[in-house]
């Protein structure tokens, strides 16, 4: 019995820092023990260990770091993932991912070599992101952009979102709805509610009881912290005794750095990023957490920071769209609230109530951990294992063809 085999392509994945890597290696995993030959292509030196014998990763090579000129090293990248990828034997699925943008474009070109399924993982939906990030184009380049990447799309057996919203924005570029599949990203498995008073970091951060605060995970440039700033110096005036926390890094951790220190709060606190066996501790030492994200990335991106929250047991204000996938999760499962992302006030305002109400509180966080109960990474991982299986009895039609006519 023939063994199906699939490649997934991605700039990052373990032991290299990045939330879509750690979502790669839940799902590999389990493509593996589902009888898969599994193939992970990455950037990095070929050196790196690992120690997963399930699956193979192999490595470009590059590092793909992003220094200052990101967009080179994004096409670096891209360039030296699409060499490598050429090189190896077919497998009858591909998947690419989001990171570095763009890398969807080089899914129709694998397939003119190996006559394979295609299926996109969308984490992030570009170019239409990059304005967000402050990253400008020439109108006919950023034009020329998206047309191709467009057109990329519309040649993938399957586009697998992650949120209804950005389903939508898919479909808007004419890519069939019947190919789009939405697949909500989830929490890293080795979260855990751990509880309260035994949690060995708010004994390290000398917590005591104070009711505390956290924005943890990644500080990217689409996700604005300002208005987190801006309730932290409230809180100082009005309820000093609540602690805020600043865990993780990323490309806008300058911007936040540079905000903490004008500030001078003495109930601000930035910690640095947290290894992954840390991971439970770290969102459990907060009663309550912070998400947030820039309203014009509406359908362009999910804030993974909700799942992270609920599946510690805890509530998670979210500062953004209120239409977005993760603002629909926390309304539906009344574990959190929503403001808008330039809100200070009303996000110390509503701190300041679930500080005060520990009734109210612990029932919305009960609601968390019921949400964060409905959905695993083996349900994740099921769902896409049913799209691969499609992907490879489908067969592989003419990738020109499907430029010419946008879908078959």
């Amino acid at each position: 019995m023939h063994q199906p085999s699939i490649l997934f392509i991605n700039r990052v994945f373990p032991p290299d820092r990045g939330a879509t890597g750690r979502c790669l290696a839940d799902l590999a995993g389990r493509f593996a023990a589902a009888g898969w030959s599994v193939t992970v292509l990455a950037c990095g030196k070929a050196e790196i260990p690992d120690d997963r014998p399930q699956y193979r990763v192999v490595r470009t090579g590059y590092s793909g770091g992003i220094s200052a000129s990101r967009s080179i090293d994004y096409l670096k990248s891209l360039v030296r993932l699409l060499a490598a990828a050429w090189k190896l034997p077919r497998h009858d699925v591909v998947v690419t991912m989001t990171d570095p943008p763009l890398l969807a474009v080089i899914g129709p070109l694998i397939r003119l070599r190996w006559s394979c399924g295609l299926i996109h993982w969308s984490q992030d939906v570009y170019p239409d992101l990059f304005p967000v990030i402050g990253v400008r184009f020439p109108w006919a380049l950023g034009f020329a952009l998206d047309q191709i990447s467009a057109a990329s799309l519309r040649c993938y057996d399957t586009v697998v979102v992650i949120g209804a919203c950005m389903a939508r924005r898919i479909m808007g570029k004419g890519v069939a709805p019947d190919r789009v599949a939405v697949v909500p990203n989830w929490a890293d498995p080795v979260i855990r509610p751990v509880p309260r008073a035994t949690n060995p970091m708010r004994r390290e951060l000398g917590l005591g009881d104070r009711f505390t605060v956290a924005y943890s995970g990644n500080f990217g440039l689409a996700h604005p912290i300002g208005a987190v700033i801006d309730a932290v110096a409230i809180l100082a005036r009005e309820a000093p005794e609540i602690a805020v926390l600043l865990i993780g890094e990323g490309r806008g951790l300058s911007r936040v750095r540079q905000r903490i220190e004008e500030s001078a709060l003495p109930n601000l606190r930035l910690l640095p990023w947290q290894p992954t066996h840390r991971l439970a501790e770290s969102l459990g030492a907060a009663d309550l957490h912070l998400a947030s994200m820039d309203e014009r990335a509406e359908g362009m991106m999910v804030p993974s920071k909700v799942a992270g929250a609920l599946a510690a047991g805890r509530p998670c204000i979210l500062l953004g769209s209120a239409g977005g996938a993760a603002a629909r999760q926390i309304a539906d499962s009344g574990c959190g609230s929503i403001l808008s992302s330039g809100d200070g006030k009303g996000l110390a305002r509503v701190i300041m109530m679930h500080a005060a109400d520990t009734r109210m509180h612990a029932e919305v966080c009960a609601c968390a951990s019921v949400a964060a109960s409905a959905w695993s990474a083996d349900l994740a991982a099921a769902a896409f294992l049913a799209k691969a299986h499609d992907a490879v009895r489908r067969p592989a039609s003419s990738v020109w063809g499907k430029l010419a006519a946008g879908n078959d």
